[in-house]
């Protein structure tokens, strides 16, 4: 048996022979396909999303100065639906004045 096979002959033990089957291609005619109105949408482009509604989020932090001593609980409200971009965010700003930060609770402010 010879390895010695043309790029034909590949093709031909591969895929069969099926001559001619390259060279026949049939284009939809164009009186066959119905006739379709594209019109743009008005409304798409005066689409916005509702004014007034972003979403919240409340997160209440326990702050203070003194390791295990006194604390107090502060309020921020982050205006993302990631809770945690929320308590970084958060975080971020109770380190400007308190030195020990613990995480209380995240909450979704309802509208």
């Amino acid at each position: 048996m010879t390895t010695d096979l043309t790029e034909d002959e590949m093709r031909q033990a591969l895929f069969g022979s099926t001559p001619g089957a390259e060279s026949v291609r049939v284009a939809p005619k164009q009186e066959d396909l119905p006739t379709v109105g594209v019109r743009p949408p008005a409304s798409a482009a005066k689409r916005r999303a509702p004014p007034g509604f972003t979403p919240r989020l409340r997160v209440t932090l326990r702050v203070g100065n003194e390791f295990e001593g006194e604390t107090e609980l502060i309020v921020h409200e982050a205006d993302t639906m990631s809770t945690l971009q929320a308590e970084q965010d958060a975080t971020k700003a109770a380190r400007k004045k308190f030195r020990y930060v613990e995480l209380v609770s995240i909450k979704p402010i309802g509208q």
